[in-house]
């Protein structure tokens, strides 16, 4: 399968060919502050996504860096710097084919909002979400 991308002006497009997990939402308060509210991302095996254009890199902690449009400024990848990469859903092309399946960080969600679409929910990463999402 071959999912495609890209950032809000077109400088930065990406193709990826491979298998792409399903979409879990973070609402962690770096996703939030980076994001304007959550975000929600699948990931994919890093060479098996082709990025054409220019991408910028900022290191948001020590074990991880998001990827950037430097033009508009559109969120694309989170990048924790293992065999996957994570692509926020929100930057591919039509449907590519996977849904969301949970949310994870959810003590840190904003005050703002609710998470009521029914969905597992984790209050910190990923434990306690059932073992085929986690």
């Amino acid at each position: 399968m071959s999912v495609t991308g890209g950032c809000l002006c077109g400088a930065v497009r990406y193709r990826i060919d491979g298998p792409l997990s399903p979409v879990v939402a973070c609402h962690c308060s770096q996703c939030r502050k980076a994001s304007g509210h959550h975000v929600a991302s699948a990931s994919a095996p890093r060479d098996s996504i082709a990025v054409a254009g220019e991408l910028r890199w900022f290191a948001s902690s020590a074990r991880a860096r998001r990827g950037f449009c430097p033009v508009c400024g559109s969120n694309l990848f989170w990048d924790g710097q293992g065999p996957d990469m994570a692509i926020h859903a929100g930057s591919f092309d039509g449907d590519p084919g996977v849904r969301l399946v949970a949310h994870i960080f959810c003590a840190d969600k904003g005050a703002y909002y609710e998470i009521a679409d029914g969905l597992p929910q984790a209050s910190a990463g990923r434990s306690g979400l059932p073992e085929d999402i986690a």
